[in-house]
């Protein structure tokens, strides 16, 4: 399985944030649109994240829902088919909720700077430092503790679990 280390923080002025991004990033900004469909699933997360009707990823993840920086471990396989294995999940397992966002991706080393614009939620970035190979969680906390003074981002702007879980807490 994949690891990364990930925070996610609520933002007031993503203008201003997309500014100190585009300042570190060594690629970006790249605009993504993001249908995300989330299914009932006993031991982590399952979602699919459709880019349109021929284009997504199933993703199942495990991590910690806590409000700093913390380690997720996730497998991802692309579909051509994202419609017919959203219908196909949902029979099987159960829709549990839907996530629509605008997402601008910037690059930053290994690291991946999502400012995201989520629909009913709000404006959010999230960080995921992914880790290499021999790579300790520790090493890449410290780099989104590094990446979080340069982007201006502070211990209480974070938030714990996903948009998900933001939108069914209302």
């Amino acid at each position: 399985m994949s690891r990364n280390i990930e925070i996610k923080a609520r933002v007031e002025r993503l203008d201003e944030l997309e500014a100190r991004a585009a300042s570190i990033a060594d690629e970006g900004p790249i605009a993504i649109a993001q249908d995300d469909t989330f299914f009932a699933c006993p031991n982590g997360r399952l979602k699919l994240r459709a880019f349109s009707a021929n284009k997504g990823e199933l993703i199942f993840y495990r991590r910690a829902d806590a409000a700093g920086p913390k380690e997720s471990y996730y497998l991802i396989t692309p579909t051509a088919a994202s419609d017919e294995l959203r219908a196909t999940l949902s029979e099987a397992y159960g829709q549990i909720g839907r996530v629509r966002k605008q997402r601008t991706l910037y690059l930053a080393g290994a690291t991946r700077i999502h400012l995201d614009r989520v629909e009913g939620l709000g404006d959010f970035m999230e960080l995921e430092v992914v880790l290499g190979e021999g790579q300790t969680a520790e090493q890449g906390i410290e780099i989104a503790h590094e990446l979080m003074a340069r982007l201006g981002i502070s211990g209480d702007q974070l938030v714990e679990g996903a948009y998900l879980d933001l939108m069914r807490a209302g």
